[in-house]
């Protein structure tokens, strides 16, 4: 895999997994009783968005690591799939 591939790969990994991690552990301002003026009661009231770009990360990092390493040793060769 080249390193333009890998970072692609990591890319789109890790926006997959980011969707996939965002909606985890919300409570809405409706939810709490503390309703900011001025927006949406709907709106989470703490997104926590650090802490989930951290674990959408380190998730990443071990898939992306198990599947360059399955590419690196040919377990995992695509063209080899579609021939």
């Amino acid at each position: 895999m080249s390193l333009t591939g890998s970072f692609v790969v990591f890319v789109i990994l890790w926006w997959l997994i980011l969707f996939m991690v965002l909606p985890r552990d919300i409570n809405s301002q409706k939810d709490k009783d503390f309703v900011v003026l001025g927006t949406d009661p709907g709106a989470p009231s703490n997104p926590n968005i650090v802490k989930k770009l951290i674990i959408t990360t380190a998730i990443t990092s071990i898939l992306f690591a198990i599947i360059y390493f399955l590419n690196y040793f040919d377990i995992l060769n695509v063209r080899r799939i579609l021939s």
